[in-house]
């Protein structure tokens, strides 16, 4: 009879447990949108305290309460390898010799790109528009030098690089910095808990406060903004990385091109072949990282800046002083009055001398916004400004030089040191784009808009020094490509320009966004940034949009490309999250399985790893299905990603319990910023987390029994309860904890204020290192410990369901089924070893 009893118990359990995978409940399931993905409030969460594990009894309560102690990381590993984890934005103001150092680095790595463009913008300007008047040339001359003084000095570096995210640049940082004030990610993982990193929030200004609310509440409600924010900022980043592939291309083979007409028999084939041998070496060493990079190559672009310097202060002494006349910006109207259509044709040359102005911003993550400041006003600014000026004076003598002008205008006995000068200037100049791509595929893979691929970390003093293979390699063969195709820089100019003021018109809104969200900037100055700006590359976009047909298709394919892959994965992975929270397992099962979950606990601790921040997911249901035991100590670990930067080490983990206590389950969400580096040592990994787990439980039989007192009138007769006894269910069906685990400093401040005697308990109460439930817990926590650990990863596989429209099945069957089968896996990411790994397949309909 007891056997029948028990073998219909089992069956009654796996019948539930099929029920829980097949997302069919009993209990209520509920939805589970951005704005409430959360139920649980933040006070619920536990973050640990110092390293003074609770031991002295009740005495020390009532300081405890008044003030906070010091939190440090629980199991926190990365920093073993990079020592400064938190960059150069959560420490002293960096010296003036460190900051005169990256300074110099950035000559290397962000300015290669602009310093190389006097290589060939007056050769496309007046490829368009014939010199035949001093007009034009003075006209031509006032075009560039106001576009530089406007774009890269007044729009980037005294506005733009102030828009950084705690030091991080570039679209998807600006993406992040909206997604904090306003909750604009489509991935619906936020939690109250976020807001209350430090790093989090910033301080904002009063004013124009409620206009910023009014633009808030727009954007958190309307669906529509959401995905036209994304698509702009998906669009920006896809702009930059074909940057990536344009860039090297251009600048490799306009320098190369200076043998043409200088040795005989150098054609166009030993062009393109020169070119190609180039391009390999520069993509060869990027794994050395652009710190090396850099340093490598800061003093050859410093050489360059001051030959550039140099040659336009002879020019323009030699030929003709009288151009300085260009500074009055009178020509810049006589230019497009007599040239009309064709000025503004010639505009897609003049564009040219702001190439790689948007790597200042995209790179900011490589250094420092005074350094970039610095590098530029002080160098690379008046050198072009000299080049320009000495190259224009040399025209004005020399008109029909104009194809040729950066080397016709190099003094006779200089041109092989120019050569060889420009040459690896070009080389250097590729580097600026493509250290920019690496950045922003990596911000773009931590806020779930790119498929996970292997992150090098090239430097243990600046974190944000990265390179990755993969996208190494691609834009390598997409550069030897283009070469190959084009064999001529006039073509891949016009693919250019199209890039290039793709990505400013992007930088442009989303700015003025943050201007009116974050900054609160005065409306008449918000509003006049994208009209002046704006207006400006708008007029720009016109003139290289003519030429579509004539190469500047190139871009619009490349950017086409990666926005298709990054809105894809960021789409399949938006609705796996929401079927994963629709599918999760309720309480109420788990209640009606009971403490052995249906099966039977051995010693050990399972880590189940799974995107949820809240409730138990389905896979955990196909674990207790398919095992034949599961662990007597169980973890549901989450590795979620916060728009910002870095999040501090001590506030990077969230702890709570799952269940009753006799259940010995427990929830972490680990929090990591789109920069943060993830090095962990598994086995340090492991040791720390059982330590941590420890501080947890302590911690929360000292608030239990704090908060049983503090509401029983008669303290004398207080005795500690166990948890199971003050545990309540929420709306979810998870448990929740009477008493707040984690308080926010306004919480704390007034906590301060109330009466110590109110807070004191008497010595009657009973310990915490007495709590017989506590010790109990504590050793079957020791004893799992010592049975080892076992990594739980659940294989999804996400397939759109049969109503589907066409488009989602193309895009999630196929496309992003393909993406998520050759990404980086989770056991990758995390270096297990594979014995201590078990996976179950699971098959999401989204």
């Amino acid at each position: 009879m007891g056997e029948e009893e028990i073998e219909e118990e089992n069956s009654n359990r796996v019948g539930l447990l099929k029920r829980c995978t097949t997302g069919g409940s009993g209990g209520s399931t509920r939805w589970v949108d951005g704005s409430e993905v959360d139920s649980e409030s933040s006070l619920s969460w536990s973050i640990f305290g110092d390293e003074e594990i609770i031991k002295q009894g009740y005495g020390s309560v009532r300081r405890r309460l008044v003030k906070k102690p010091k939190r440090v990381d629980s199991f926190d590993v990365e920093a073993m390898e990079i020592s400064v984890a938190h960059g150069s934005h959560h420490k002293k103001e960096a010296s003036l010799l460190s900051t005169l150092a990256l300074a110099f680095q950035t000559l290397g790595v962000v300015y290669g790109d602009m310093g190389t463009s006097p290589l060939y913008v007056f050769s496309g300007v007046f490829s368009k528009v014939p010199i035949t008047s001093e007009v034009d040339v003075l006209g031509a001359l006032s075009i560039v030098l106001y576009t530089i003084a406007l774009i890269p000095l007044m729009k980037y570096v005294f506005i733009v690089l102030k828009a950084n995210d705690s030091g991080e640049g570039g679209t998807f940082a600006l993406y992040s910095l909206i997604c904090r004030y306003a909750n604009v990610n489509l991935l619906p993982n936020r939690q109250p808990a976020d807001e209350h990193i430090s790093s989090f929030k910033l301080k904002l200004p009063t004013p124009e406060l409620q206009r910023a609310l009014n633009i808030k509440e727009v954007l958190e409600r309307k669906s529509s903004l959401k995905t036209l924010v994304l698509l702009l900022v998906l669009t920006g980043t896809s702009m930059i990385i074909g940057d990536g592939i344009l860039t090297p291309a251009m600048s490799v083979m306009s320098a190369v091109s200076g043998l043409q007409g200088r040795v005989p028999g150098f054609g166009t084939n030993a062009l393109v072949f020169t070119s190609i041998i180039i391009l390999g070496v520069l993509f060869s060493i990027q794994r050395y990282g652009s710190s090396k990079v850099g340093f490598t190559f800061a003093p050859a672009l410093a050489l360059w800046f001051f030959s550039l310097g140099a040659i336009g202060v002879y020019n323009l002494l030699k030929h003709d002083v009288t151009v300085l006349r260009a500074l009055n910006p009178a020509y810049i109207y006589l230019f497009f009055k007599k040239n009309s259509i064709n000025g503004w044709s010639a505009l897609g040359g003049c564009v040219l001398c702001i190439t790689g102005a948007e790597a200042m911003f995209a790179d900011l993550g490589h250094f420092s916004v005074k350094s970039i400041q610095i590098a530029f006003t002080s160098v690379v600014f008046p050198c072009l400004f000299l080049a320009y000026f000495g190259q224009a004076a040399y025209l004005m003598k020399f008109p029909n030089s104009s194809e040729r002008i950066f080397y016709d205008s190099v003094p006779d006995g200089l041109f092989w040191p120019v050569f060889g000068l420009a040459t690896v200037a070009a080389i250097i100049a590729s580097q600026a784009m493509i250290s920019a791509s690496f950045s922003c595929v990596k911000q773009a893979m931590a806020l779930g808009c790119f498929p996970r691929l292997k992150i090098i970390h090239t430097s243990k003093r600046h974190m944000g020094q990265i390179y990755i293979p993969v996208i190494n390699w691609f834009l390598m063969i997409m550069c030897m490509l283009v070469v190959a195709t084009f064999q001529s820089t006039t073509d891949i100019s016009n693919a250019y320009g199209i890039a290039e003021v793709g990505v400013m018109m992007v930088s442009t809104t989303l700015v003025t966004v943050v201007m009116l969200l974050i900054w609160q900037t005065n409306l008449f100055l918000a509003i006049l940034f994208p009209l002046i700006f704006g207006t400006i590359e708008l007029i720009y976009m016109s003139a290289v949009l003519s030429k579509i047909f004539e190469g500047g298709w190139l871009p619009l394919v490349f950017a086409s490309w990666f926005l298709c892959v990054m809105y894809i994965w960021n789409y399949g992975s938006v609705l796996k999250y929401q079927s994963e929270v629709k599918q999760k397992i309720s309480m109420d099962f788990m209640h009606e399985l009971g403490s052995s979950l249906g099966t039977v606990r051995v010693p050990g601790i399972g880590l189940l790893y799974n995107e949820l921040v809240q409730g138990i997911p389905s896979i955990f249901a196909q674990f207790l299905l398919d095992l034949p035991a599961i662990h007597s100590v169980i973890v549901f670990v989450c590795i979620k990603y916060v728009p910002v930067p870095v999040v501090p080490q001590e506030e990077r983990f969230l702890f709570r319990r799952v269940g009753p206590k006799d259940y010995h389950m427990f929830r972490c969400v680990a929090r990591y910023g789109y920069k943060d580096v993830r090095k962990e040592d598994h086995h340090a990994f492991e040791q720390l987390l059982v330590d941590c787990l420890e501080k947890f439980l302590r911690k929360e039989a000292l608030d239990v029994a704090l908060e049983i007192n503090l509401n029983q009138p008669d303290l004398d007769s207080i005795s500690v309860r166990s948890r199971d006894e003050s545990a309540i269910q929420d709306g979810d069906g998870m448990d929740e904890l009477k008493i707040p685990l984690m308080r926010d400093q306004r919480l704390e401040t007034s906590e301060a204020s109330t009466s110590e005697a109110s807070l004191t308990l008497p010595a009657s109460v009973m310990p915490v290192d007495e709590d017989p439930s506590l010790e109990y817990e504590l050793s079957a926590l020791r004893e799992a410990t010592e049975s080892g650990f076992t990594y739980l990863l659940g294989h999804g596989d996400v397939r759109a369901k049969k109503k589907s429209w066409f488009f989602k099945k193309l895009s999630i069957n196929y496309f992003y089924a393909f993406m998520r089968k050759n990404c980086r896996g989770g056991a990758a990411t995390m270096r297990v070893p594979h014995m201590n790994i078990i996976q179950v397949g699971m098959t999401y309909m989204v």
